[in-house]
């Protein structure tokens, strides 16, 4: 099958990621002798500077891994909890139904910082300023521009202009081809002037507290006191504060596995989306999937958005930061029923399932009609509108050393066009509280302490037991749906990890949304042309309302994999940023 770019094989590291200057900066760490973890916290610091639209310092990360030492796939939650004053009551008083998507009333606790930082802490060999040196010369010298973010910046002139006037401050100057945001330099810095200790993980844990108990603390507490625009019309301050900084600290738990074959697949737990993965590949289980010449076939492609939609409705009614009846919901015997409902033609019904004889409840925000929306960006850029209203989003990155250790990572939050720029940290906060609903008594109710609901969904593959391949996307709530895409190519249709990049995807847009104002559109698809037309019209046939976005649209995923002795890699070409190193 032809591929856009050959599939890296090696011996000594490999790092895929959404930006080929992250990759360099995770290489450079390898060849320095760092391990995957010391990799894998240098590129997503740079990922933070050269893809500001998509991710940010105030935003969050959760990661999949497993180490030399222990093959048992572990999650690092780096994502920030809800504020001790965001009540259900609280935002309603303020007359929103939904928390709005953009603004200050969004923010959960900033949880990249604390997490990439653990991670580097407990599972690097490097110290802080090796692995942070790659971000800051970056933001302080400058750095090669993406075209999408002036064009993003365009989108919003109008809100930095009359009510965000400092992220005009500094991004209207993103407007050439080099771009540098030395005041976010100077706070890493600052951080890092406090990462004193007498070891390496002291000096860590100094830079942890100088953030959340120090200065950036103080500085998002005054920020957050002030009223800005959000997506609801009108201007409120935020409810997070420094307290909530001090109170909170990334987390390991452990991931949520199913087995498929040979394979098993770990995700984050279901305060994400990452087990409807899990789910709809149960749902497939038995179902008529092939692969022609790359290609996948009619019935494969009508199948797995079936099995998407069944999946994703459960996702609404069971998953959150509560008790959640995941084993019931991976079990055989309920997919093996929930099954039985996929038939010949399209479902344009949200139809979750009972797992445990347990009766499913969905937001009644769900039960009237549906909200119709934009599309996320097709290969995973944010679509955004003039208010500061994003949906996709994220970064990726996967890092495999040559001592077998394996991370999965996706970054995202802190989007530079969703909530207004703190001025004297260069970065602003994030918007995941957009996630939670305010209708009481759902699993992803809002509460103080709690977790959205999140999209960011990495992925670690075990093969025979063993750790093997690490695989992601940004994309919003299509992520799952595009991994989905990939994993099929890979392990049905036989490709490898490039060829199976490149494979032709689709996703369902009858999924409820996951960021305001939580629009969908029963029974519409999306898909790529090189499906070929005869499986496009034999989709249609079937009721399914598809959409062609074109040959090459949808996802930006990269994956590395260990096996055989051998380290692989690959990345996806679509939107030509992204991109495998290695050797």
């Amino acid at each position: 099958m032809f591929t856009t770019r050959p599939e890296l094989v090696g011996t000594h590291g490999m790092v895929a990621s959404t930006h080929w200057l992250a990759s360099g900066a995770g290489m450079a760490v390898l060849e320095d002798g760092g391990n995957a973890f010391d990799a894998a916290v240098a590129a997503g610091f740079v990922l933070q500077v050269v893809e500001p639209h998509l991710n940010g310092p105030g935003g969050e990360v959760p990661a999949v891994f497993t180490t030399a030492a222990d093959p048992t796939p572990t999650v690092l939650c780096g994502q920030g909890v809800a504020p001790r004053a965001a009540t259900t009551a609280h935002y309603r008083d303020l007359g929103l139904t939904l928390v709005p998507g953009s603004g200050l009333l969004a923010a959960t606790v900033p949880g990249a910082w604390d997490g990439w930082l653990t991670l580097l802490r407990d599972h690097g060999t490097k110290r802080l300023h090796d692995v942070l040196a790659y971000a800051i010369g970056y933001a302080r010298n400058g750095f090669p521009l993406l075209p999408r973010v002036p064009e993003v910046v365009d989108t919003v002139r109008a809100l930095f202009t009359d009510h965000w006037p400092t992220s005009g401050a500094l991004w209207f100057g993103a407007t050439g081809a080099r771009f540098a945001n030395p005041t976010l330099a100077d706070t890493w810095a600052r951080l890092l002037a406090a990462a004193k200790g007498p070891s390496r993980e002291a000096e860590i844990d100094a830079a942890r507290r100088a953030w959340s108990q120090g200065f950036v603390a103080e500085s998002v507490d005054r920020f957050c006191r002030l009223p800005f625009r959000d997506d609801s019309g009108r201007d409120h301050p935020g409810v997070l504060t420094g307290e909530d900084l001090a109170t909170w600290s990334a987390t390991y738990e452990d991931a949520i596995t199913a087995d498929f074959g040979d394979w098993t697949l770990a995700k984050c737990g279901a305060w994400t989306q990452g087990p409807v993965l899990l789910q709809q590949l149960r749902l497939l289980d038995g179902a008529p999937l092939s692969y022609v010449d790359g290609i996948p076939t009619a019935d494969t492609v009508h199948h797995a958005l079936e099995a998407t939609k069944l999946a994703f409705a459960d996702r609404e009614a069971w998953y959150g930061d509560d008790e959640v009846p995941l084993k019931a919901l991976l079990s055989r015997e309920y997919a093996a029923d929930r099954a039985r409902l996929i038939g010949d033609a399209a479902s344009f019904d949200l139809r979750p399932g009972a797992p445990d004889g347990r009766h499913p409840r969905l937001p009644g925000f769900l039960s009237g009609p549906p909200v119709q929306v934009d599309s996320p960006g097709a290969i995973g850029e944010p679509t955004v509108r003039p208010d500061g209203t994003t949906r996709g989003d994220t970064c990726h990155l996967d890092v495999v050393d040559r001592w077998g250790n394996l991370i999965s990572a996706t970054p995202s939050g802190g989007w530079l066009q969703s909530s207004p720029t703190i001025p004297d940290l260069g970065f602003c906060l994030g918007t995941r509280a957009q996630m939670f609903w305010l209708e009481e008594d759902l699993p992803n109710t809002l509460r103080p302490g709690k977790r959205p609901r999140i999209t960011l969904t990495p992925s670690l593959a075990l093969h025979e037991g063993r750790p093997t391949m690490a695989f992601g996307t940004p994309g919003g709530d299509s992520q799952d749906q595009w991994q989905l895409c990939f994993w099929l190519a890979h392990t049905v249709g036989g490709l490898n990890l490039q060829a199976a990049i490149d494979a032709p995807a689709w996703h369902s847009n009858a999924v409820p949304s996951s960021f305001y104002p939580r629009g969908f559109t029963p029974g519409e698809a999306h898909v790529e042309s090189r499906l070929g037309d005869q499986t496009l019209d034999d989709l249609r046939a079937r009721g399914h309302a598809l959409v062609d976005v074109g040959p090459w649209s949808l996802g930006r995923l990269s994956a590395v994999a260990t096996r055989d002795g051998l380290l692989r890699a690959a990345a996806n070409a679509r939107g030509m940023q992204g991109y495998a190193v290695g050797r």
